[in-house]
């Protein structure tokens, strides 16, 4: 990326974070890659408060990605990936913004400060998942200098996605 990329400021998400990634993760753009139709208000309610025990307990989560006016425009961080497929037991880094930022160095910026945090919590390696047809993601994983790991069919979707890692 060869432009300045924007302030932006990471926070352990609230209860009233919840109800904004609820509305600004609603449009079809952002969720083409995540189910394709808007998660229920209870899914990112049970997400926050999933990310503040992570916070607490790991020192690190999926952090409200804030702009430099203070407004909720996404999330990015990192939590273990939990699920019997993919990258079983390993540190997964992830993002999500509004479809209204995308295309500003929001994502790069924020994940840039999501390494600096999991360096400094102790991670000597983290991996992101991404689906195939995913290149706006793909191209934050080369930004960050990650590369591709493994590639695999998802259990559910039926779609080819990657894992790409960076050792720290």
């Amino acid at each position: 990326m060869d432009r300045a990329l924007p302030a932006v400021r990471l926070r352990v998400p609230t209860d009233e974070d919840a109800v904004t990634w609820h509305r600004v993760f609603a449009h079809p753009d952002v969720m083409e890659f995540h189910g394709g139709r808007p998660a229920e208000l209870s899914v990112y309610e049970e997400l926050t408060a999933r990310q503040r025990r992570h916070d607490a307990e790991l020192g690190f989560c999926l952090w409200s990605v804030l702009d430099e006016n203070g407004q909720v425009v996404g999330f990015t961080g990192a939590q273990p990936w939990e699920h019997e497929w993919g990258p079983t037991g390993e540190i997964e880094i992830g993002w999500r913004l509004a479809r209204e930022h995308w295309g500003k160095g929001y994502v790069t910026a924020a994940a840039l400060q999501t390494l600096d945090r999991v360096r400094a919590a102790g991670l000597t390696d983290v991996v992101a998942l991404v689906k195939a047809a995913n290149t706006r993601s793909i191209a934050v994983t080369r930004r960050l200098g990650m590369r591709l790991a493994e590639t695999f069919t998802t259990p559910v979707s039926k779609a080819e996605a990657h894992v790409y890692r960076l050792d720290l």
